[in-house]
């Protein structure tokens, strides 16, 4: 893809598209960054994530996606069956570290993307982004094993503090990781959340992160010790209030039907 329109080069903040895209390329290999490009690339990030909403707009077409968690391999045949950005509109619902062996490819190479597409890509939160959750399951030791410093880690986590925790597509249909949260009625709670911090350990962020559906009607404890679960009633609830038709959600492993 041409760097230059009419003769002049691109540019996104201080980077070029040509640049990107050679990193875009790079990461489509599986090679990682050097240190100084991820340096550049999550400073870009947060100019691009801090203007969007905590309820981010998304317009269809798009392609709704789970966790990710590392397994890079896996990332590459979604986008095989679903076809490459920018020619398909990605929604990434959060917890793209940990777990897996490529966190630090993966995460690069979903950032890069939303950085050159921003209007394309878009990347919401997950409970693992944080700095506490990867310093246990895997992102931080990662960094650590690739780089031979945390200050990759520090990039990507201070990265993390400005994705969205939520979006809505066409106004019908609410997206996000985790759940609903006893804290929230109304689309506009989230979107006067203070988002660009470490994900506490209690509150409404929290759980928009944490929570999981239940059969149980109503709102119950966690079993995983954060945020809440929430019955079908809850959802009806909220859908009603917030003239919503649908919640789409990650977190949990969808189980085949047989």
């Amino acid at each position: 893809m041409s760097g230059s329109v009419g003769g002049a080069t691109m540019s996104l903040g201080d980077l070029d598209v040509g640049t990107l895209d050679a990193w875009c390329e790079k990461l489509l290999t599986c090679q990682p960054l050097s240190e100084p490009e991820v340096v550049r690339l999550c400073a870009r990030a947060k100019e691009v994530l801090r203007n969007e909403s905590n309820v981010q707009p998304v317009r269809c077409p798009v392609t709704v996606c789970g966790d990710v968690h590392g397994q890079f391999h896996d990332l590459m045949e979604l986008f095989r069956i679903g076809g490459h950005a920018p020619d398909t509109n990605y929604l990434f619902m959060g917890d793209y570290v940990d777990r897996g062996y490529y966190s630090v490819e993966t995460v690069t190479l979903l950032v890069a993307l939303k950085v050159r597409y921003k209007d394309r890509v878009f990347i919401l939160r997950g409970n693992h982004e944080s700095r506490q959750i990867t310093q246990v399951y895997g992102f931080y030791d990662e960094c650590l094993r690739k780089y031979g410093t945390p200050n990759v880690w520090r990039q990507f986590t201070e990265v993390f503090d400005y994705l969205p925790l939520t979006a809505v597509v066409e106004n019908q249909i609410f997206c996000l990781h985790g759940g609903l949260s006893p804290s929230i009625d109304t689309l506009d709670h989230i979107r006067a959340l203070d988002r660009v911090q470490e994900v506490p350990h209690e509150g409404p962020m929290c759980d928009l992160l944490w929570s999981d559906p239940d059969d149980r009607s109503g709102w119950g404890i966690s079993p995983r010790g954060a945020g809440y679960t929430f019955g079908q009633d809850i959802s009806d609830q909220f859908n009603h209030a917030n003239g919503l038709t649908l919640v789409s959600r990650a977190h949990q492993l969808v189980m085949e039907v047989r």
